[in-house]
């Protein structure tokens, strides 16, 4: 090959980057999207996290859903009411926090508790057992132990008991939703961390049938809807449900259920002041 014809390659594939290079200039001139300078200022006050519980896929979808007004400025778990008020700072606008809520198994059916269907061998996952066998313990509506929730956990804050029940810890639950989202048996619920009062068992089998396979379960007798002086609780579908509208946590349902289906969780008191020393008392 000639120097010429090398040389007409060469202008020839010039004058096209030339002419791609014009075009795309063009393009993103006319196609850019100015990007709302808040975005930037709320991905840098958000903890980073990224672990879905604001609904969004990670932080800066959360951030560009808050500039767009489709998510609340206090819409970050993790963050809290601090990351709320930063992030309210930056949008110009007052923040409007709930109650902090926090995850909750409502299952005590553990090894210790509930009959056995049978060894489970298979992979050692919630969702997995549900497919093949549904797992070691009987209940169909129980907790299964395998641990689905602890692992998803991104804050550490699920732990699976000797028991094999999930244990909440409620200064590292931020209340993502994680663990409700992949349990498959509906058993992890988000809770106000103000309620004290709950129903744990979801099992809606016939009394006589749920006291065989569950020392925990409720069995549909209806004390504690007789005993409720706020027609609070009402047994539906031969499971007791709570009305947290008119429920004054006063915990009286929970002392007449024969199974302790019932969680009363009391304020915790006052240490009592330590004695005064006689020598003390006699100055």
């Amino acid at each position: 090959m000639d120097i010429q014809s090398i040389l007409i390659a060469a202008g020839s594939m010039g004058g096209l980057g030339l002419v791609f290079a014009t075009v795309l200039a063009i393009a993103n001139k006319k196609l850019h999207v100015e990007e709302d300078p808040r975005v930037i200022e709320i991905i840098d006050v958000l903890p980073g996290a990224n672990c879905g519980g604001c609904g969004y896929p990670g932080c800066q979808a959360f951030a560009d859903a808050v500039v767009k007004g489709d998510a609340p400025v206090g819409g970050c778990p993790v963050g809290g009411s601090d990351v709320a008020d930063l992030v309210a700072k930056i949008m110009g606008v007052e923040v409007k926090t709930g109650e902090r809520e926090v995850a909750r198994c409502m299952c005590q059916g553990g090894l210790k508790e509930i009959a056995y269907q049978g060894e489970y061998r298979g992979a050692q996952s919630c969702i997995a057992a549900t497919l093949v066998s549904g797992g070691k313990k009987l209940c169909e509506f129980g907790c299964m132990g395998l641990g689905d929730c602890a692992a998803i956990c991104p804050f550490g804050a699920i732990t699976i008991s000797e028991n094999r029940l999930p244990v909440v810890d409620n200064e590292k639950c931020v209340g993502c939703g994680k663990c409700v989202d992949v349990c498959p048996r509906d058993l992890m619920e988000m809770h106000p961390i103000s309620y004290k009062d709950r129903v744990l068992c979801k099992n809606h089998d016939i009394g006589r049938y749920a006291m065989k396979i569950c020392t925990r379960s409720c069995i549909a007798c209806g004390l504690c809807e007789k005993k409720c002086p706020f027609d609070a609780i009402h047994v539906i579908d031969n499971l007791a449900v709570i009305d947290y509208e008119k429920c004054k946590h006063c915990g009286l349902c929970s002392t007449v259920c024969p199974n302790e289906a019932i969680e009363h969780i009391k304020k915790a008191r006052k240490p009592k002041p330590a004695p005064v020393p006689a020598e003390e008392v006699e100055k």
